[in-house]
């Protein structure tokens, strides 16, 4: 007689002490009735995964395992292999979903996808039987069974977290554009507002870093009632395109507009005082009644500018920096230019009558054909000044330096 221990598998648990005497029918016999299973499909191995086939070979001692015949193996298998596959299903569609958005894997609940935004894209791939007619199929799986969405994982994420608490929160190097692009995608509608006010937000605290482009200007000048202010001061509008837009009125002062494309544009009226439109081009521009007190426009194009208002309101451009500018054929008719600097400034065939140019630098000017008719000159610089085929005498009574 010989004591043997038998076991399950080869984890050793659940271990039983038996007695080996007559026959290997007994012994499968015993390990049948020990472990509740049929004697028809239980066989034994020994520790090296050899099938026991005579009583003869176990030793004393000895570690014997029980093993399911090949047809019952199967069976236990597939059974396995079957109840895997429904609760991993059932869990996946009903409970956790696992997502893999540009390679990077997001694990959230059924639940978090539906209840917020029922009519999102992401709400739809995973809707259940009920919601048949507004069903998306989803995606393609990669190898560990996530859904597959080729968009950017950091955009992603904040979304995510929105549909989990409903608050849009944004890491310090996360742009909102990017977020906004990927909420429009996603279908997320009560995101798109939050997000908006987000980036409105962040393009006020840049200051004067970023200029305004035509579109901005359009879309105030849009939703600006007639009877309220237009306000830009301050503002930066560098190289902006703005040729022939109705700008009247409007408050430019300290804005800076240099390079900007004015031409044809409208600025009657407007506040321009100390303004930068340094080498702009308002050629052809209505400058009717406007106030530009020290404004910087060196080098800028006012060729044919209108400054004569019929009604006897005169600009004002006082101390303005017109170094270098080209003024030609503009009527400045009135005109306030008080100690202002047009050194270089080419003045060719400029009406200039009442003209108030007292003070101002004017060396080295080409006033060649135009009508300084009663226009104050007194304590002007006329240092090399060109003054060919003027219209009117330049009355030597004034002083002229």
């Amino acid at each position: 007689m010989k004591r043997v221990y038998i076991y399950r598998d080869k984890s050793e648990q659940d271990g039983k002490l038996i007695t080996v005497e007559d026959s290997l029918e007994n012994v499968l016999s015993q390990a049948a009735t020990l472990f509740q299973l049929s004697v028809d499909n239980v066989q034994l191995y020994s520790a090296n995964d050899c099938q026991i086939h005579d009583i003869r070979a176990i030793r004393d001692e000895e570690k014997i395992y029980i093993g399911l015949s090949d047809e019952a193996s199967s069976t236990v298998t597939k059974s396995i292999e079957n109840l895997s596959v429904i609760d991993v299903e059932e869990n996946t569609v009903s409970d956790w979903i696992t997502l893999n958005v540009g390679g990077k894997h997001f694990t959230t609940s059924r639940s978090t996808l539906l209840a917020k935004e029922p009519m999102s894209m992401l709400a739809r791939m995973f809707a259940g039987d009920d919601d048949k007619e507004y069903l998306m199929r989803p995606s393609a799986r990669d190898a560990g069974g996530a859904y597959l969405i080729d968009r950017s994982p950091v955009y992603f994420e904040p979304i995510l977290n929105y549909l989990r608490h409903g608050e849009v929160i944004l890491d310090k190097h996360v742009n909102p554009r990017g977020v906004l692009e990927e909420a429009v995608f996603y279908g997320i509608e009560s995101m798109i507002p939050q997000l908006n006010e987000l980036i409105e937000s962040s393009a006020s605290n840049t200051g004067t870093s970023q200029a305004l482009n035509r579109m901005d200007v359009v879309k105030a000048l849009i939703m600006t009632p007639i009877s309220s202010e237009l306000r830009f001061q301050g503002v930066n509008l560098a190289g902006a395109d703005l040729n022939k837009l109705d700008l009247r009125n409007i408050n430019f002062k300290y804005a800076c507009l240099s390079y900007c494309n004015l031409s044809g544009a409208n600025l009657s009226n407007c506040c321009l005082e100390r303004a930068d439109l340094s080498h702009a081009n308002l050629e052809g521009a209505q400058l009717i009644g406007v106030k530009a007190l020290c404004a910087n426009m060196e080098g800028a194009n006012l060729k044919g500018c209108n400054m004569e208002d019929p009604a006897g309101a005169r600009a004002i451009m006082e101390g303005v920096n017109l170094k270098g500018a080209n003024l030609e054929d503009s009527n400045m008719a009135g005109v306030n230019l008080r100690v202002a600097t047009l050194k270089n400034a080419n003045l060719q065939n400029c009406v200039l009558r009442t003209a108030v140019l007292a003070g101002a630098n004017l060396e080295c000017c080409d006033l060649s054909g135009s009508d300084l008719h009663e226009a104050n000159l007194r304590g002007a610089n006329l240092k090399d000044a060109a003054f060919e085929l003027m219209l009117t005498p330049l009355h030597m009574s004034q002083t002229i330096r």
